[in-house]
């Protein structure tokens, strides 16, 4: 039986570079604030009723507008921040047995679990399929347009 789940990178949030403070509380942009508001009606579309997100700011405030849409929490999960082992990320999609969730993580974390060909720009989504064998990379939803 396969399960899906839609992991959706967090939006902008200005250069890492510039941000003077812990990088755990690097918030969204303007930009990824819009990325994350426009996100809201793809992801209902799709059925996806819980939401995960790495405890960084940037990721909780990416699914927050979606959270608030659904009438549910942000559920923060650490096997999603950056830096996460391939193997906590996999026992955590094999957590998500019922509904469709929604799990908001970081560039590197999108790398391991996918490879570096199907990274995703910030702000963008895929849905995945998961199965007994692994993780199937499905349809890739584009950052929205602000």
């Amino acid at each position: 039986m396969s399960r899906r789940t839609v992991l959706v990178r967090h939006g902008s949030a200005g250069e890492r570079e510039r941000w003077t403070g812990d990088d755990r509380l690097r918030p969204l942009d303007e930009r990824g604030l819009s990325q994350a508001r426009a996100l809201v009606s793809t992801l209902r579309e799709l059925g996806v009723d819980r939401v995960c997100s790495s405890p960084y700011v940037r990721c909780v405030q990416t699914v927050e507008p979606l959270a608030a849409a659904l009438g549910v929490e942000v559920e923060q999960r650490e096997e999603l921040a950056e830096g996460a082992a391939r193997e906590a990320i996999l026992a955590l999609l094999g957590e998500l047995a019922n509904g469709i969730a929604a799990l908001c993580t970081h560039g590197d974390v999108v790398e391991l679990l996918l490879g570096p060909a199907l990274t995703l720009e910030k702000g963008a989504a895929r849905i995945l399929e998961t199965t007994g064998s692994g993780v199937v990379p499905g349809r890739y939803i584009p950052a929205p347009e602000t």
